[in-house]
């Protein structure tokens, strides 16, 4: 970027005095961008600013994506590389039994790819007639996992380096090692106390009897194996193969449904991402059985207020965007659901006449339990890469729940995911449990684009946060002018149930005080809670990009 003449320098510094908005400042230099240069937040974080961006939770694994450029790969070589290492270094929230969705403008056009897995044949309400919910771990939460498939197809249409060389990263990691860090190794304590009775879990991911401890190295010699007969076989192996059979002989001995014809059976399909227009900006998602229809409706409704003319951080703020979440939520977990099965349609619940009368429910001085309306009938990891020919990936791939099922196949490092979870049991529900069916999917890549052009691609990993933090971010950005570093480093907040929000460590308590008024039950975090996501982005610039990881994870930004 140029450097700032005199008389921007005044104007920012006016800006920082009186808290004026930019956007008139900006529109009369072309190579000005539409946000500020402050950085208001408790963060170490500075962002990147380069031509070639990889940008993710794991360090290690973001510069395995970097080197793919550095060797003539694109950003699809350098998401790739950069999520099979991620499968070694980050097992805590994703793994090799994966679900993996995915936004790329490929220079011209912004695809949707698809490659969740669906439930075994076997599953069906009589087969969990003893439950009341779903189980949260075991084999009986455990669909195809279809982040293989993922790999597989996006090298074969986008990349340019042979499929081989994006696992070598990930398995010198594997065979050799690598040492745990600080925030890996405590969310690894977590999840051994819950899974550490499951099929195989101990055997992989507690070689000493217990959690890896920060500092201590983590090999895995099975995990490597399994990587370079996927790399050699082109995903046939862990679909059709050795790898699926050693999966569905596991299945079988603890009498679980997952079959070798399931392992088969799997597809993944491309997508039209659905869109919502707010204030000249268009934030896109993947369709359902993902969440992120959610955040287009929570935009659709704010969209009906005034938000630049509320405080930053203010009580008023937060008590709006919450409010329109929740009336988002309510709507998407009676009606999303694998696509084929839903009864309302997404431009049905993305209809702006109807979200103008949801708005109209929001109380500005009372915390709300808003019930789903009726439209008209007519454990995760983030990464994004972007390069200097334009292309940029949002991907994101996750278990669901920290290492998953908690179920690892003996000898291969696959760490099952337990998307099944998210199956509901009410009877008549689009989301019942069904076979051959996708389920409510969390994890979702999101991607902003202005003017019909790619601006920001983006995630907030992290369960139901997912939906919340693309909301708060692009209010952020777009009502705010806050610089995407910024908006990531930003105290957030977090629907949990009913009238209960958690809100982040940092928010002053007399703005926690005055929510609490309003009637919104508000535990504060502690410094060191993972519960309020996980972002990284890339936003493009006239000259490159720049490329942002946030303070709650040890993530990096990286690029040349």
């Amino acid at each position: 970027m140029k450097a700032l003449n005199a008389r921007h320098q005044i104007a920012l510094q006016y800006h920082v005095k009186y808290n004026v908005s930019l956007t008139k400042i900006n529109q009369e230099r072309s190579d000005m961008t539409p946000f500020d240069w402050q950085f208001p937040y408790p963060s170490q974080r500075m962002p990147l600013l380069a031509k070639n961006c990889v940008s993710t939770s794991q360090p290690l694994a973001a510069q395995a994506g970097l080197k793919m450029m550095h060797q003539g790969g694109n950003a699809v070589d350098a998401i790739l590389a950069t999520a099979i290492a991620l499968t070694v270094l980050e097992p805590t929230s994703n793994g090799i039994g994966s679900d993996a969705f995915c936004l790329l403008w490929d220079g011209q056009k912004l695809k949707g790819l698809n490659a969740s897995g669906r439930s075994p044949a076997l599953w069906n309400p009589e087969r969990f007639k003893d439950r009341q919910t779903m189980d949260k771990k075991g084999w009986e939460t455990v669909t195809v996992p279809g982040a293989v498939s993922a790999w597989v197809e996006l090298s074969s249409k986008y990349g340019k380096l042979p499929f081989a060389d994006l696992f070598e990263p990930a398995i010198r990691y594997a065979r050799g090692g690598f040492m745990v860090s600080p925030t890996i190794s405590r969310l690894w304590a977590n999840g051994c106390k819950e899974l550490k009775d499951q099929p195989g879990f101990a055997q992989t991911f507690m070689p000493f009897g217990r959690a890896v401890a920060a500092g201590e190295q983590f090999v895995s010699e099975a995990h490597a194996k399994t990587l370079e007969l996927i790399a050699h076989t082109k995903g046939e192996a862990f679909y059709r193969g050795e790898l699926a059979q050693k999966i569905a002989d596991y299945a079988k001995e603890h009498k679980a449904a997952l079959s070798l014809e399931d392992m088969a059976n799997h597809t993944l399909d491309w997508v039209e991402p659905i869109g919502m227009d707010y204030r000249g900006y268009t934030l896109h998602e993947i369709p359902p059985n993902g969440q992120g229809i959610g955040a287009l409706i929570a935009l659709g409704i704010l969209e009906n207020f005034d938000v630049a003319s509320m405080k930053l951080d203010s009580a008023d703020y937060f008590h709006l965007l919450i409010e329109s979440m929740k009336l988002a939520f309510a709507d998407i977990n009676e009606y999303v659901s694998d696509i084929s099965t839903m009864r309302i349609t997404p431009a049905q619940m993305l209809d702006k006449s109807y979200l103008k009368k949801r708005a109209q429910l929001i109380d500005l001085k009372k915390a709300k339990l808003p019930d789903f309306g009726t439209p008209s009938t007519g454990g995760t990891v983030y990464l994004t890469a972007a390069d200097e020919s334009g292309m940029m990936v949002s991907y994101i791939q996750s278990n669901f729940s920290g290492f998953g099922s908690g179920v690892v196949v003996p000898g291969t490092g696959i760490a099952l995911q337990n998307r099944g979870t998210g199956f509901s049991l009410r009877p008549g529900h689009a989301n019942i449990v069904a076979p051959n069916k996708r389920p409510f999917h969390t994890i979702i890549p999101g991607f902003l684009t202005h003017a019909g052009q790619p601006l920001m691609s983006f995630g907030v990993m992290g369960g139901s946060m997912q939906a919340q933090g693309h909301m708060q971010m692009v209010t952020r950005l777009v009502d705010h002018q806050q610089n995407p570093q910024a908006s990531a480093d930003a105290p957030r907040w977090r629907i949990d149930s009913g009238l209960k929000v958690g809100m982040e460590y940092g928010v002053p308590l007399n703005v926690i005080d005055e929510l609490r008024s309003r009637g919104h039950d508000m535990p504060q975090a502690d410094r060191w809670s993972t519960e309020f996501g996980r972002a990284q982005l890339i936003y493009k610039m006239e000259h490159g990009y720049l490329a942002a990881s946030e303070r709650r994870t040890d993530g990096q930004a990286v690029g040349f």
